[in-house]
């Protein structure tokens, strides 16, 4: 007989974006490994993203429950509104908070402790207590963010005394913008509290960063794993290679990600070789902030920007696969060296070279040199960013750009689904 486990998590189809592939892959592949999964999320759920695709990729063998969520500050979806509407061909204009705003941003940080989806943990533990007991499940695994999910899993432990694994997508208290919740004293203690507990009361933790791991190790003494986001094989139609000389970023480029020194490269390369101007495109999938279109305007690159807005999952694989080049941008801060975007390992597997720019010493940069995947710089390092163009525009102009990838099949979901399988 299979094992049976629940999963909790806010995301999953028809939610688009990265946080729903992780768990729905881990889903998909434990059933590989003789345990089955029941997978319990909100009815009624916000999601900034929709992608109707993702919906294909839910597998036939996995029980879905579905429970009423309360959402209780409404001007969320009224900033949401007000940001869609701004948006044309993907580009998000930039704007200063209003003072509406600021206060709605004091209250989402000070009153819905620890996130806005709170009142959804007494009415989901009031469920699942009857339904786990009925179903004779004994192992939970909650996923955040949002974190308020994993005080569900907090209050299942108490009353069951159920196995409990807590998976860490992002970090709690350091992610980078938590400064900007405008929290007060009292309610940054109230996070740290909270934190702990989950921290200190789970039979397991599971992080997704070797940086987050170090963090937590500080604050508990509970085991904690670090499984990676990963990759899986792709079917690509058409294989053949961009024609152009085309440097692809798949996935939101806002403000605070904007490479300056990157299109200051560019805009030299361009200026000293007129054949390089030629050549080169720079195309960006996903939503991206006026700053950074306004930025690379300032630099020349007007002429050589491709926007495509954003694309769905299955167009993005593609877009990876064709391209000459991807690049992988991180915030140039302490607080995203353990950030790990789920990008990584989807250009892992496309086989394209990565460029990548971010904190010196941060776990991407790890990665990419262990797997000899790309090219790392920090934010600084504006001609050795430029070097590198240089030279991977020469072997594109011979025929023989290629990545040299070594190792990466332990990123492959099912290789990191077999470590969850460990764990269970």
């Amino acid at each position: 007989m299979n094992k049976r486990v629940l999963i909790l998590t806010y995301y999953w189809p028809p939610a688009g974006g990265p946080g729903v592939q992780r768990w729905l892959k881990f889903a998909t592949y434990l059933q590989e490994f003789n345990i089955d999964t029941v997978v319990f999320i909100p009815e009624n759920p916000t999601y900034p993203i929709i992608d109707e695709s993702m919906l294909n990729e839910i597998p036939k063998g996995i029980t879905v429950l579905k429970h009423p969520i309360f959402e209780p500050y409404g001007f969320a979806k009224v900033l949401s509104k007000k940001k869609t509407s701004q948006i044309s061909s993907g580009i998000i204009q930039d704007k200063k908070q209003s003072f509406v705003e600021r206060v709605l941003l004091f209250i989402r940080g000070n009153f819905f402790i620890p996130d806005a989806r709170k009142y959804w943990v007494k009415p989901s533990v009031k469920f699942l207590n009857t339904y786990l007991k009925e179903e004779n499940i004994d192992t939970v695994i909650t996923t955040g963010p949002p974190h308020s999910v994993h005080l569900i899993g907090l209050q299942l432990k108490k009353k069951l005394n159920i196995k409990w694994l807590a998976d860490f997508r992002d970090p709690w208290t350091t992610i980078g913008y938590h400064d900007q919740l405008k929290l007060t004293a009292s309610s940054q203690r109230k996070h740290k509290k909270l934190e702990s507990d989950v921290l200190n009361n789970a039979d397991g933790l599971i992080v997704t960063s070797f940086q987050t791991k170090n963090e937590f190790e500080a604050i508990t003494q509970r085991p904690i794993s670090v499984i990676t986001n990963g990759y899986e094989d792709m079917e690509v139609l058409d294989g053949a290679l961009d024609a152009k000389f085309t440097i692809s970023h798949i996935g939101s480029l806002l403000s605070a990600r904007n490479p300056e020194i990157l299109w200051q490269a560019i805009e030299e390369l361009i200026i000293d070789d007129a054949e390089f101007a030629n050549d080169v495109s720079i195309q960006i999938a996903g939503k991206v902030s006026e700053s950074v279109i306004q930025s690379m305007e300032d630099y020349g690159l007007v002429n050589h920007i491709k926007m495509l807005g954003y694309v769905s999952h299955q167009e993005a694989r593609k877009l990876q696969v064709k391209s000459q080049v991807l690049l992988l941008l991180e915030i140039d801060s302490e607080e995203t060296k353990g950030i790990i975007a789920g990008k990584l390992f989807e250009y892992l597997s496309a086989k394209r070279p990565i460029l990548a720019i971010g904190p010196k010493g941060a776990d991407i940069q790890k990665i990419i040199e262990e797997t000899k995947s790309g090219e790392f710089y920090a934010h600084q390092q504006k001609q050795e960013i430029k070097d590198a163009i240089k030279k991977l525009y020469k072997k594109y102009k011979m025929g023989t750009l290629e990545s040299e990838s070594i190792h990466i099949d332990k990123y492959h979901r099912r290789n990191l689904t077999a470590k969850l399988a460990e764990l269970l």
